[in-house]
């Protein structure tokens, strides 16, 4: 590995903006509805919480990620990325007459998002470091945003893969599982049965994943690969798919045999600042 790190954080403060969408589930069996359907323990949560989760298909694979944030009056389902008409469609299918709760449309928000190495943690967005407000946006911004303008869409999205945040297209498909994403602190194995409950308690218990989710950088003299590419080790054997590619760096999903590898295909690997994995 080089001594230069590609994905080190700049010292100077940055302006992250995602757009966001809000579905407001009103009535006292919100929070029971989303229990059941999102990958969180959100039972017993309290009013004022806000838990991270996914959304996911019966056999577990990846719909969108989402936030809950818990209401005296119901809860606020913020899809962070993913299709938020699609979430607001599969709700709808599974609520009943006899359920006390009322989903209401998709409502756009702005996620602000200000990035500070000596901030809080995980407070700015994506696990990094910082503040934010969620704000609409016809909303003014607060004094400490002000002077800063926002990232571009390139720089967001190094941000994006040095964290290892899924994304539409490219991680967050039914291609994979939240486990083999690194976003097993978005999984509850201790609540009762729930969408994608099976195939989670069975990876988790058993089988264990089979991939999981690496950044990677090219060094020079070495070409990046292009999104959607398989990579090969040194036997010819198949290693990993790589899934986001930008510039020099990108994301991959390296195969289980190769998880204590430093490097495939000439390519440097690290784990997501991001990502949780067990020891599977």
């Amino acid at each position: 590995m080089s001594a230069f790190d590609p994905w080190a954080l700049p010292q100077q403060p940055l302006h992250l903006v995602l757009p966001f969408s809000l579905l407001p589930l009103d009535g006292p069996d919100a929070l029971r509805v989303l229990h059941g359907q999102t990958t969180q323990d959100l039972q017993s949560a309290r009013d004022g919480e806000v838990l991270d989760t996914c959304c996911v298909t019966a056999t577990a694979r990846m719909v969108a990620l989402a936030t809950v944030r818990v209401r005296d009056d119901g809860a606020d389902l913020i899809v962070t990325a993913g299709d938020a008409q699609a979430v607001h469609q599969a709700l709808e299918r599974v609520l009943f007459p006899a359920d006390q709760v009322s989903l209401g449309m998709p409502q756009l928000l702005h996620w602000h998002g200000l990035v500070q190495i000596d901030g809080a943690k995980d407070s700015a967005g994506w696990g990094l470091p910082g503040r934010h407000w969620l704000l609409d946006p016809q909303q003014s911004l607060p004094e400490a945003l002000t002077a800063l303008e926002p990232l571009k869409a390139d720089q967001q999205e190094w941000l994006r893969l040095r964290q290892g945040i899924p994304a539409a297209g490219a991680e967050l498909s039914d291609a994979f599982n939240p486990l083999e994403l690194g976003l097993r602190q978005r999984v509850s194995f201790d609540k009762g049965c729930y969408l994608g409950q099976e195939t989670l308690a069975k990876l988790n218990s058993r089988d264990g994943v089979k991939q999981q989710l690496r950044r990677f950088w090219a060094p020079n003299g070495v070409e990046a690969p292009n999104a959607g590419e398989t990579l090969c080790d040194d036997s010819g054997e198949r290693a990993a798919l790589v899934t986001s590619v930008q510039g020099e760096g990108g994301l991959l999903l390296l195969r289980r045999r190769c998880w204590d590898h430093a490097s495939i295909a000439g390519l440097e690997l690290s784990l997501p600042d991001a990502a949780l994995f067990d020891n599977h």
